[in-house]
């Protein structure tokens, strides 16, 4: 990459239309790789929204003791899981960084002090899915980790706090599931639609929440 098109790509935010909130469940880091319905899924949604200035991305994968936001000029491609192909840690999600962007996020959370850090990179959670919206590696990405110390009320409304980047061109993600524990998999019932108890009421209970009509009887866990 061109040092002149790296300075463009880094350059002071300029205001812009508010740019939406995406929430979107990574999966398996497999789907990094392979061709599938969520991937295609991915690549959909970027058709459908304004082109970024920037990336903020909250990963389920970064959980530290207090509030960090990376800060560095080109965060490193984290592959953090095991026994996967080689395949998947050979890939390279070369996204710049953006440090002006980091210290205005610092900058606008007043609920907490936020850190900014120069070690974490971008880790699966983020590029596994953001290289299918933006293939070419060509969007600034920074990452804000989840305090896991504090309640999902505190990140609710710290993450109110954010709004103003939107105005900013930047696109907010939130990467991970609802639920996420590979060990609680009942894997002997992978060839049929399957799913615990306690799972099924879950997923309904979180629907409620997100869609309060219901949509009750399109169960899909």
């Amino acid at each position: 990459m061109k040092l002149n098109e790296l300075s463009k790509m880094t350059a002071p935010l300029n205001s812009t239309d508010k740019m939406p909130v995406l929430f979107l469940g990574h999966g398996s880091p497999m789907n990094a790789i392979e061709e599938n319905e969520f991937v295609a899924g991915f690549r959909n949604v970027a058709k459908d929204i304004p082109r970024p200035q920037a990336i903020l991305c909250v990963s389920a994968h970064w959980e530290t003791r207090g509030t960090y936001v990376t800060a560095m000029e080109n965060p490193t491609t984290i592959h953090d899981f095991g026994g996967f192909p080689k395949a998947l840690f050979e890939v390279q999600y070369p996204a710049p960084g953006n440090p002006d962007l980091a210290k205005e996020t610092k900058s606008i959370i007043k609920k907490t002090e936020v850190h900014l850090d120069d070690k974490w990179g971008l880790d699966h959670g983020a590029w596994s899915v953001i290289k299918h919206l933006y293939p070419n590696a060509d969007v600034p990405v920074i990452q804000l980790s989840l305090d896991y110390n504090q309640t999902p009320q505190y990140h609710y409304e710290l993450a109110k706090e954010l709004a103003s980047l939107r105005e900013k061109g930047v696109l907010i993600i939130g990467s991970g599931n609802m639920v996420h524990n590979l060990g609680l998999v009942s894997w002997q019932h992978l060839d049929k639609v399957y799913a615990h108890d306690w799972a099924l009421e879950a997923s309904d209970k979180m629907r409620n929440f997100i869609t309060p009509s219901g949509l009750a009887s399109c169960r899909s866990v």
